[in-house]
């Protein structure tokens, strides 16, 4: 699986951390747009939404409490896209991870509310400019090649 960011330490007591994001295709007026979560207090990134799986909880359900929780909307998980590993430093959990982020190419349902997280705003973006602006650069490949993937089908 390949790797993004720092590499791996051995002096760090690195903890799986499997995660669930979402690739999220608006329809209808929204076709062509890309659903992130804004953070400004990070400096203006845009993430895709999603985040850690619980113990008990199977990656689709967190995928759908994410969102929910970044976004305010609903999705319907369509397939996996892919997978990136990250080993890095956790400081809200205090401790060390391996992070294995599974991404969902998904369809936005409807808005439910406005996200539970304060920190986080529903930003739709045209497809390719939220691929650009994807803070992530694992998140940033493997939506990148979906994309890609999706351009050469079309054309041909």
């Amino acid at each position: 699986m390949r790797r993004f960011g720092e590499p791996w330490r051995s002096d760090a007591p690195y903890r799986e951390r499997p995660g669930a994001y979402a690739a999220i295709l608006g329809s209808g007026p929204r076709a062509g747009r890309m659903l992130l979560a804004a953070t400004p207090n990070a400096g203006e990134s845009f993430l895709l939404p999603g985040g850690g799986v619980d113990p008990g909880e199977s990656p689709l359900r967190a995928l759908s409490r994410e969102v929910r929780e970044e976004t305010g909307y609903s999705v319907r998980p369509l397939r996996r896209l892919g997978a990136f590993q990250q080993y890095r430093w956790m400081p809200d959990y205090q401790m060390w991870a391996r992070k294995i982020c599974h991404i969902y190419l998904c369809r936005a349902g409807r808005p439910l509310g406005p996200p539970l997280e304060p920190d986080h705003t529903p930003v739709w973006m045209p497809l390719a400019e939220a691929v650009r602006r994807l803070s992530v650069a694992g998140e940033r490949h493997v939506v990148g090649e979906y994309v890609a993937s999706a351009a050469r089908r079309a054309a041909s």
